[in-house]
């Protein structure tokens, strides 16, 4: 019975969106909803983009395994992030009207920084999106008792997410971002009411955290552990924000006030009610706690399905399950969209120049099949990942590739092409080094890509510029 009003409201949840997709004709569009989203849809599809299947499952397995240090990644960077863009971004890039941000890179660095940042940021969604994957095919092989595998969950859930992103773009995520996210916030909101009343009140729940300490987020004062919980901090915070995800969503507003507030209040609603879920899955810890006992040790994100499974009503088992897959399905559909738009308008452009709206609208759609399927294909190959590791190492390689020459284009009027390359190469190269060596293990390796990235920039803008400057000197001097 539950499994089949799972796939009654994947159906509904379609049909939403395939009434959104009549609104599109054009590549903004699918691509930016045209910019017509009010305030409250860039406040729910922000809101919608970051609370994905890491809140619900990852983050609750690794709080109460390692306290709120062990989540300084995501919620803390995460919704900073958002409240980033909204502060010092938004307003910037939503006046040069632009269709994507690797839009942002041809106009500021040419047409080869363009085409690197375009193919760093599409990289970075393979993690993000096959976390989403993942957390279908767990979904599903749960209801269905075992008969669905993970693999083929993960299959359902990708053909579910695409029969209506496939054709109506950002529109029919926005649309059906702000009914999910209506679902999602009722629906674990009452949960976490009814599991605070099983665990004997929300002070036992809080006692319990307090006691084991999980509530500590400030690293051990040794300067290894700082640097490490400092380069957690900033990978999803700095990394996110050159993202097309949220890019789309600032674009996609109907004015610059939109476009500036949205992310900050969504990224406030994301901290706050991510604790939510923690505090659902602390419950558990005194409801079942042999049963969590034993998943703490073979796999933590099962533990609050298992909570709602055994010891909740059916309706409250209705609750969670359509929370978490309106979370699952705004995460995955924003960013199934995301990257195959930058394909298209930035990669693939570069091979077959504009012919015309129609043609480039259909191409969209074309990459957002193709990309599904990748995704689809790296998530079953990558199964027994945990879902919060997939999203921490996906915006790493925009972190280490794309933050510095986003922030200084738009903040540094020296930055120059030459220096976005050097920032690029020296980053990335710098990054992977630390990843395959045991150097990794002293120094974190994102955090030795940003330093890297910074010097590149510094370097290649101004090196030139102290060259000749120097030569013009020699010459001065040979000509007295």
């Amino acid at each position: 019975m539950l499994l089949t009003l799972v796939i009654v409201y994947l159906l509904v949840t379609i049909g939403i969106g395939l009434y959104a997709a009549k609104r599109v004709k054009t590549t903004s569009d699918f691509a930016i909803a045209g910019r017509h989203l009010p305030l409250v849809m860039i406040v729910t599809t922000t809101f919608a983009t970051w609370f994905g299947s890491e809140t619900v499952l990852g983050i609750p397995a690794k709080f109460v395994n390692n306290g709120l240090n062990g989540v300084v990644e995501d919620p803390f960077g995460a919704g900073t992030c958002l409240i980033l863009v909204g502060l010092f971004f938004a307003g910037k890039l939503y006046r040069m009207t632009l269709l994507t941000i690797s839009d942002y890179y041809r106009e500021r660095y040419g047409r080869t920084v363009e085409v690197l940042c375009s193919l760093i940021i599409m990289l970075s969604y393979l993690g993000w999106v096959s976390a989403q994957v993942t957390a279908l095919g767990l979904v599903f092989n749960l209801l269905s008792a075992g008969a669905i595998s993970i693999p083929a969950g993960m299959a359902i859930g990708v053909f579910s997410i695409l029969a209506y992103t496939l054709f109506g773009g950002m529109w029919s995520v926005a649309v059906t971002d702000f009914i999910q996210m209506i679902i999602l916030v009722v629906g674990l909101a009452i949960l976490a009411v009814f599991a605070g009343d099983l665990a004997g009140g929300p002070d036992r729940v809080i006692a319990l955290a307090i006691s084991r300490d999980m509530f500590k987020i400030w690293p051990e004062p040794n300067v290894k552990d700082i640097l490490f919980f400092f380069a957690s901090a900033i990978t999803m915070m700095l990394g996110s924000i050159p993202q097309q995800d949220v890019f789309q969503r600032v674009m996609s507003a109907n004015t610059e006030s939109a476009a500036r507030n949205g992310p900050v209040i969504g990224g406030v609603c994301y901290i706050l009610f991510a604790f939510v879920p923690m505090f659902l899955v602390a419950s558990a810890l005194i409801i079942m706690p042999e049963q969590a006992a034993a998943l703490l040790k073979d796999d933590p994100q099962k533990i609050l399905p298992t909570l709602v499974l055994e010891k909740m009503p059916f309706v409250m088992q209705v609750l969670f399950f359509g929370a978490l897959l309106s979370a699952i399905k705004s995460s995955a559909s924003a960013t199934l969209l995301a990257p195959s738009v930058t394909f298209t308008e930035n990669i693939w452009r570069q091979f077959r120049p504009r012919t015309s709206d129609r043609q480039e609208l259909r191409t969209m759609r074309i990459t957002v099949l193709v990309f599904s399927l990748c995704v689809l294909a790296y998530a079953i190959y990558a199964q027994g990942t945990p879902i919060y590791d997939m999203v921490s190492g996906a915006y790493q390689v925009t972190l280490v590739g794309a933050f510095v020459p986003l922030v200084f284009g738009l903040y540094w009027k020296k930055a120059s092409t030459q220096g976005a390359l050097f920032s690029i190469v020296l980053g990335l190269l710098t990054w992977l080094m630390f990843q395959a060596t045991p150097a990794g293990a002293q120094f974190p390796a994102q955090l030795a890509g940003l330093l890297a990235a910074l010097a590149g920039m510094v370097i290649g803008s101004l090196g030139p510029q102290a060259i000749r400057d120097s030569q013009g000197s020699h010459h001065r001097l040979v000509g007295t």
